[in-house]
């Protein structure tokens, strides 16, 4: 059998248990009780889809699930009990509408739900299922045929489908990172009608693995404040699949959360803070926390801020997660800004143009018209949009204030610079003049991650994924400050480990961020940047002296994994201190170009326990998403613990929404998702 059939028919096994049942419909896997799914879609009173309603599901009064609408106004929720809810959705310009809803075991009920104009604070209660029907679970169609004929279709339709993850077919299991579609062919399945053509890109990651501390006890690394991949994933769960593997980087999960870190002290425009305690995953193992929090922004010390929004109108920009969830959330934020901040617009497609020059904010109305006027269409000549854009925040430079580019895109860069390469250069040259770049992605399909990221990185910038207009609320609302202004920058972390204390240490995540030791005192060298109010989590799994080496470090047939060094025999551990370790951190002002330091040991009986729980659930979320292999055991223990942890976050609907994840990654690898 040719490798194309074998595939083909490992997509036909897949498709046998998630996709063969009518729209609306599920059944259990095997041997599992029978649950309830509630689901519906949101529109208006003339029947447009609301993307970004929030849809709270509540029972005795509180909220037990909560999504967000997609592009077609759609939200599901599974694996419930049956039982009584009432169903709450919110969206801003609309009334909430309040519905109560009976939910059957074994049973699909659909809602379908219509807003009425007018403001959040008031509420339209909707008869208890005036507009519903419920759906009993059907039994499974016979399974499709082993061959059907051509034309044939691209291995990200049926990624798209939920037939098949990339992963399952790419040579050697593994994705090679740069895109998950382009070359893989299968055949046409009889359900699929037409191609969908996925071309996202991710680059690859390597997950860090253990080092001996004898043989490298230092760590180094720039600081991550970026949180795409976190909002990234909850899409893909959304859409009914598991995220690529290297859309998950485990640092974005975990910076996604704000824990509640004490505020700098004095001059500092960050302070730091330890944890120590047990890794859940390895018992005999440790975990150790580093946070970070910057200084919270004070309106009264900013000089002004002179933003430019670069704003990709090409054509693939043309769909309602897009431009439209682009325009809206880019509106409310101009509703933030002081009067006496300044606005420029640029777009670009296959031209760039200067959309609106530099407007005061207090102009609001004609800064709105601006960004409703914008329309998709053309080619993507980014590299052009960039160079007008910055030009644009050099004429109107605020000395001493804000000045930064925000790029809202999908990535894809088609025309004019097109390289990384190239970006690169043109990004580290203008940030060198006082103007950072932030970068907003957007969309499905043709999601260009990599590039996105990198843009943010190289230019003093965050980089955030939005998937909804909540989470446009959030990143640029909500934490505005944090989006706009940087309170420090080149922020670099080294860890030194006691060899007397530590056998073996583990970076969790940053892998794209690891630096050269000598990286660290030098200068010119570029760290991570933290806005106002961010907050940063660092993990090490750590194996204490005398416990038993990881496999991956173990000696085989009698043979370490290096050789003991012939040059470095005198050298002794420190084994008078009690320190695990000690953190090193370098930061500089905004505007400086010399780097201050802060040192803090770490002992074994630190400080108390408090972000530690709720952050290693996360990062054990990242590591079994990450872990094709991963047992129902450990997603079973994962959720089990969950359940248990207390609040250690600022928002406690965040911790929810992280929990409802969990249920779902955990409930399509149970069905055979990846």
């Amino acid at each position: 059998m040719s490798s194309r059939l074998i595939v083909f028919a490992a997509a036909l096994l897949v498709c046998s248990s998630i996709a063969v049942f009518p729209q609306g419909q599920s059944a259990p896997p095997a041997g599992q009780p029978a649950v309830a799914i509630v689901e519906g879609v949101v529109s208006d009173a003339s029947q447009r889809a609301l993307t970004g309603a929030i849809v709270n599901l509540e029972q005795a009064g509180g909220v037990v699930r909560r999504s967000t609408t997609d592009a077609q106004g759609r939200f599901r929720f599974v694996n419930l009990s049956g039982g009584r809810y009432t169903v709450r959705v919110a969206i801003d310009g609309f009334k909430t509408l309040v519905q109560n809803v009976t939910a059957t075991a074994g049973q699909t009920l659909t809602l379908s739900l219509t807003m009425a104009v007018g403001a959040r604070t008031e509420t339209m209660q909707v008869a208890d299922m005036a507009n519903a029907k419920s759906v009993a679970t059907a039994p499974a169609p016979p399974p499709a045929p082993a061959t059907v004929p051509s034309p044939p279709v691209t291995l990200s339709e049926s990624l798209r489908s939920g037939v098949v993850d990339a992963r399952t077919v790419a040579a050697g299991g593994r994705s090679g990172g740069v895109g998950y579609a382009q070359g893989q062919v299968l055949e046409r399945a009889p359900w699929q009608q037409r191609p969908v053509f996925n071309t996202e890109s991710y680059a690859h990651i390597e997950t860090n693995p253990f080092k001996l501390t004898a043989d490298d006890p230092l760590s180094t690394f720039a600081a991550d404040v970026d949180t795409a991949s976190y909002t990234n994933v909850r899409r893909f769960l959304n859409n009914g699949q598991l995220p690529p593997v290297d859309a998950v980087r485990v640092e974005e999960l975990i910076n996604y959360f704000h824990f509640q870190y004490p505020d700098p002290q004095g001059d500092r425009p960050v302070s730091v803070t330890t944890e120590v305690g047990d890794a859940p995953w390895a018992p005999s193992h440790k975990l150790v926390l580093v946070g970070m929090k910057a200084k919270p922004i004070d309106d009264r010390r900013v000089g002004g801020r002179n933003i430019v929004l670069l704003i990709d109108v090409s054509g693939s920009m043309n769909s309602p997660d897009k431009l439209p969830l682009v325009k809206t959330g880019l509106r409310m934020f101009v509703d933030t800004l002081r009067d006496d901040d300044r606005i420029a617009i640029v777009v670009y497609a296959g031209a760039s143009g200067l959309v609106l020059p530099s407007t005061s904010a207090r102009q609001r109305q004609r800064i709105h018209d601006a960004l409703e006027s914008l329309q998709a269409g053309g080619s993507t000549n980014g590299g052009q949009g960039l160079i007008l854009a910055y030009k644009a925040a050099s004429e109107n430079f605020i000395r001493g204030g804000v000045n930064r580019v925000i790029l809202a895109t999908d990535g894809d860069f088609n025309v004019g610079v097109t390289s990384q390469g190239d970006l690169w250069r043109l990004i580290e040259e203008k940030k060198q003049s006082g103007i950072f770049l932030s970068v907003l992605g957007v969309g499905t399909g043709n999601l260009k991650d990599s590039t996105m990221e990198m843009l943010a990185d190289k230019g003093n910038g965050h980089y955030a994924y939005l998937d909804s207009l909540y989470e446009a609320r959030r990143v640029l609302v909500r934490e505005g400050g944090a989006t706009l202004e940087t309170v420090a920058k080149d922020v670099k972390f080294q860890v030194e480990f006691n060899p007397a204390r530590v056998a073996a240490w583990r970076l969790i995540g940053y892998e794209n961020r690891l630096l050269a030791h000598q990286d660290f005192n030098n200068d010119k060298k570029d760290g991570g940047e933290l806005g106002a109010g961010h907050t940063v989590t660092v993990l090490y799994e750590i194996v204490p002296a005398g416990v038993k080496l990881p496999d991956e470090l173990a000696s085989e047939d009698g043979r370490k994994p290096i050789d003991d060094l012939v040059y470095q025999s005198d050298r002794r551990p420190s084994g008078g201190s009690a320190d695990l370790l000690t953190v090193k951190v370098r930061y500089k002002a905004p505007d400086a170009d010399v780097s201050s330091l802060m040192t803090q040991p770490v002992r074994g009986n630190g400080n108390a326990v408090r972000a530690l729980p709720f952050a290693s659930a996360v990062a054990e979320f990242g590591m079994l998403l990450r872990d094709t292999k991963a047992s129902a055991e450990r997603w079973t223990a994962l959720g089990q613990r969950l359940r248990s942890l207390p609040v250690a976050v600022d928002d406690a609907a965040d911790r929810q929404g992280f929990v409802e994840m969990v249920e779902l990654a955990a409930g399509l690898r149970r069905i055979g998702g990846r």
